[in-house]
């Protein structure tokens, strides 16, 4: 179901990355995150680049010997996904980034990639949107769980307005070796791709500033700013195949705010609420920043309401026999009201 991955060779990987970031960081004069994209650059490049004479001979060489002591091809993608986790970590004890740019827990990430593969009908090929992809770190998660899941091909698409996340996410993606398309743009603006089979996304939640672009959608604010996740839940709906899921993670109380009413009322026309997922409260400081998975699916396709829409609160992950029984039931609830019609 879940893989627990091993740490070893990851940690073994990002004490490399750390080291050249570190080398880089003094020889260039620059921050930790434009640091980690300079290593990141020469890993796939298998080469230190030098402009204007630097970094110097004497750090190329230091540099060198690091990147030979490492065989990324004897790697798999989630242990090179993991090293880059690893290093964004430290970028966000070493730089200041803001609290929609923190990285999406891994045990998260698995549980929406389980999601994904577990809401999909079975096929050879499958195209997954996030248009909040920020550095890459979910995207690639679910790709990775697709793929282990015995879907061959499998193609992300990622929007973002933050290219230094967006590098991040492009060297990630390299060096794991997925297929990721990614899109430095403003997600709520004219997207040009097609439908995918399925959005997830991390939202980034507060305030969207441009309340004209908003007017468009139908979850805008009468009045003010309009929230930027309802805008990029209906977006990222807009944009998904007849009869197929979105999966996002929003705030607990997302049908309790002053702007709910907009939101239930695109709902009613466009898609159907088929899950709300408590995350353990245990996860966050205070109940008002508690997150929950909303399972959206697109009218269309032979796509029906659920016999009953699926709620509950997660246990704690520490207590792996009530996680099992709750993906279980999870299972069981796909089987018995999602898919039975």
């Amino acid at each position: 179901m879940l893989k627990i991955l091993s740490e070893n060779e990851s940690e073994a990987l990002f004490k490399v990355m750390d080291q050249s970031i570190e080398i880089l960081q003094d020889e260039l004069s620059t921050s930790y995150i434009d640091a980690l994209i300079e290593t990141g650059d020469n890993l796939i490049e298998k080469n230190v680049q030098v402009e204007d004479g630097k970094p110097s001979t004497t750090a190329v060489t230091k540099l060198t010997t690091l990147y030979q002591s490492i065989d990324l091809s004897q790697l798999d993608a989630s242990t090179i996904r993991r090293a880059i986790q690893y290093s964004m970590l430290k970028v966000t004890q070493k730089d200041t980034i803001q609290p929609n740019h923190q990285l999406t827990p891994d045990t998260i990430g698995m549980i929406i990639g389980y999601l994904v593969t577990s809401l999909l009908p079975q096929s050879s090929e499958l195209e997954v949107l996030d248009l909040a992809v920020g550095t890459g770190n979910l995207m690639t998660t679910v790709i990775n769980e697709l793929i282990g899941n015995s879907i061959p091909k499998v193609k992300g698409i990622g929007v973002d307005n933050d290219d230094t996340l967006l590098a991040i996410a492009q060297i990630s993606a390299n060096l794991q070796g997925l297929n990721l398309a990614l899109y430095h743009q403003d997600s709520l603006g004219k997207l040009a791709f097609g439908k995918s089979d399925v959005a997830i996304s991390d939202l980034p939640v507060g305030y969207y500033p441009l309340d004209e672009n908003a007017k468009k959608y139908t979850t805008s604010a009468n009045d003010g700013h309009s929230y930027v996740h309802h805008l990029l839940i209906e977006q990222s709906m807009s944009h998904v195949k007849d009869g197929g899921f979105g999966i996002f993670l929003v705030p607990t109380n997302l049908f309790q705010s002053g702007q709910a009413k907009q939101l239930l009322k695109w709902m009613q026309g466009s898609a159907y609420l088929q899950g709300f997922l408590n995350l353990p409260k245990a996860l966050f400081l205070n109940d008002s920043a508690q997150k929950s998975i909303l399972i959206l699916q697109s009218h269309g396709d032979g796509a029906l309401q659920a016999n009953k829409v699926m709620l509950g609160e997660f246990p704690s992950f520490k207590n792996q026999a009530q996680f099992k029984k709750f993906m279980g039931e999870i299972l069981e609830w796909e089987q018995q009201d999602l898919f039975k019609k």
